[in-house]
């Protein structure tokens, strides 16, 4: 089997590439710039150049697939309406090249959480529905916080234990979570080809525990050997100034650093796990997940 994978050069995409290869899947990687992802070929990846953004760059990356992975979503700056529109008319792009050139499978990567209020969430959602309206089968995997050396929301969480003696505590540090390690996260996506059964439906995945990301903060302190932070409510808080605060107590953007708050509003837990009962996967506890994180990242 042939499988295209968009978002080859990113935080999941890379890893996703390499465990296809590893299961001996002729992998086709698509990229905006194939001079950044010698990596990838040099593994043994093919490389077609293109933006899912242009239709017409799309023409023969679809050619012979047997599943195609689609993970694109840009966090996005400006305004939400032109982000939404972006990330729309990509889909419809992505959807039409799969149908018209015989994809059999389409399976994208896209967030946990019923009626969320932050606009990337919803976007994210609304992504799926144009990928199953107007491509072939699709295979929604569904996942909350995605932990790993590279993901934002990892750096977000290690920053600001090792960076402040005591935190502000808004509203959204109570929110129940369910987050996944990167590597069992991936591995959901690599067998979902092979999984028959999984076309056309969606597949909810999440970690063995459900905790607070006030909880996670605490995790995080003891997986880099520090004390948890002391943590002051500010219930007021809003995700446009936590945003801020973010920005400048951490390396991560702040324009980033929104719409990762934003979504920190809603419960992004498995409410059906029906799905991934398909798959011989068990995820690893999350304090493994993050002492993972941190070799990596030392390494």
């Amino acid at each position: 089997m042939r499988a295209l994978v968009t978002g080859a050069t990113g935080f999941v995409g890379g890893r996703l590439v390499r465990r296809l290869l590893d299961r001996g899947v002729g992998v086709r990687a698509l990229v905006r710039d194939a001079g950044r992802a010698s990596e990838l070929a040099h593994a043994g990846a093919e490389l077609h150049e293109a933006d899912v953004l242009h239709a017409k760059s799309l023409d023969g990356s679809g050619s012979e697939v047997g599943a195609a992975y689609y993970l694109v979503h840009g966090m996005g700056r400006g305004s939400d309406a032109h982000f939404a529109e972006r990330e729309r008319h990509a889909a419809r792009n992505f959807a039409r090249m799969a149908a018209a050139e015989g994809v059999g499978r389409v399976i994208y990567l896209g967030g946990l959480g019923e009626h969320p209020s932050s606009q990337h969430l919803k976007s994210r959602h609304e992504t799926a529905q144009i990928l199953a309206d107007e491509g072939p089968p699709l295979t929604y995997v569904r996942a909350g916080m995605v932990i790993g050396a590279r993901s934002e929301s990892y750096r977000t969480l290690r920053h600001l234990v090792a960076r402040l003696p005591l935190m502000l505590a808004p509203g959204w540090l109570r929110t129940p979570t369910q987050p996944i390690d990167v590597e069992d996260a991936v591995a959901y996506l690599a067998e979902a080809a092979e999984k028959p059964r999984s076309a056309g439906r969606e597949v909810q995945i999440g970690g063995p525990e459900v905790l607070s990301y006030g909880d996670m903060l605490d995790r995080m302190a003891l997986a880099l050997g520090r004390r948890p932070r002391p943590k002051i409510p500010v219930p007021l808080l809003s995700p446009s100034l936590s945003a801020h605060w973010i920005g400048l107590v951490t390396s991560v953007d702040a324009g980033v650093a929104r719409p990762l708050i934003e979504g920190l509003s809603t419960e992004t837990v498995v409410t059906d796990p029906s799905g991934a009962a398909l798959f011989d996967i068990e995820p690893i506890p999350l304090d493994e997940a993050l002492s993972r994180a941190v070799r990596e990242e030392q390494q």
